[in-house]
């Protein structure tokens, strides 16, 4: 649940980093995106080794991992978005 929280906010924030103007707001949006990215990363670390030690081939950490790897993907590919 709180990785789709995550991985929805990250889309509003570039959304709003592309549609505004305003320095300080880029600023404070860069900062949250990559705190966000952060914690979508750990989360991510913490369900691969929930994985590792589960023997079952379908299981929530399974799901968790591909959740959160997708949205590091995603996080990742349109992260180019701030440097431009």
């Amino acid at each position: 649940m709180e990785v789709e929280v995550l991985s929805s906010r990250l889309r509003n924030i570039k959304q709003s980093y592309k549609s505004t103007e305003n320095k300080a707001l880029k600023g404070r949006l860069f900062s949250e995106n990559k705190n966000l990215f952060n914690r979508v990363n750990e989360i991510y670390k913490i369900a691969k080794l929930l994985n590792i030690k589960n023997t079952e081939n379908i299981n929530f950490s399974n799901l968790l991992v591909e959740i959160t790897k997708r949205t590091l993907n995603e996080n990742k590919f349109e992260s180019n978005l701030f440097f431009l």
